[in-house]
């Protein structure tokens, strides 16, 4: 397996433990998508595939709509994605990506957490060498497709990884790549289960359990941030 199953066999280990955590970052992304490309599904992909995402994490159908009703209320403020980066104890690359209606609350709130657990807040892009952003698919299995038929078609798309997971296949892409595969993928009549936006280390720093102990708490202590979205570092985890 390529690098982008070992990552993610290992951030699967440490999921969102909040499940209040997991459906207020979903309905921030929701009417985001809501806004920018409107509130039908049909018409608006990517909304299509977080109410799918939406539903993989149980979230009540009631909060989807909500999420989705918001994106049209006049006094809703608007959202903005910004990315933060930096390193924290013993060198461990640290990528935060949040979606906040307040910028400056929330650099403020970032630079704290970093400070004050051994860590600092660096420039916009300075981690671009060490990550590489990439997009995953999670897909129901379907029987009458085969999984080497499938590799080969999703070659054309610049699918890097593809394998098999329980009842699922997981494929990992360059991000640019999203739009073309979710469209390839559902013309094939393959059900998307869920769907990513990954950073991807190129190479992960092996720490003691006491070192990793350390990063651990800057790590969940950004993750608590209602503004953070999702949190990517370059520590190898055992």
């Amino acid at each position: 397996m390529g690098r982008a199953f070992e990552y993610r066999k290992a951030r699967k280990l440490k999921r969102w433990g909040n499940m209040a955590r997991v459906f207020t970052r979903l309905g921030k992304e929701i009417t985001m998508a809501a806004k920018a490309g409107g509130p039908d599904p049909e018409t608006n992909p990517k909304l299509r595939l977080l109410i799918q995402n939406a539903k993989a994490e149980n979230m009540p159908k009631e909060n989807v709509e909500r999420a989705i009703k918001r994106a049209t209320d006049k006094d809703t403020k608007d959202y903005k994605e910004v990315v933060y980066e930096g390193y924290g104890p013993h060198g461990i690359a640290i990528l935060v990506e949040t979606a906040t209606d307040n910028p400056t609350r929330t650099v403020a709130n970032v630079r704290s957490y970093f400070n004050k657990y051994g860590g600092s807040l660096g420039t916009t892009g300075m981690l671009d060498f060490i990550f590489e952003r990439k997009c995953s698919f999670k897909v129901a299995k379907n029987p009458n497709i085969s999984m080497e038929d499938l590799e080969l078609e999703l070659i054309d798309f610049g699918v890097e990884e593809v394998f098999a997971e329980d009842e699922t296949i997981m494929l990992f892409a360059e991000f640019t790549q999203f739009g073309p595969i979710q469209k390839f993928l559902e013309e094939k009549g393959l059900s998307i289960i869920s769907f990513q936006f990954e950073r991807i280390p190129n190479d992960t720093k092996k720490l003691t359990p006491e070192q990793q102990a350390e990063v651990e708490k800057l790590i969940e202590k950004i993750e608590e941030d209602e503004d953070v979205t999702n949190v990517f570092h370059n520590m190898a985890i055992e």
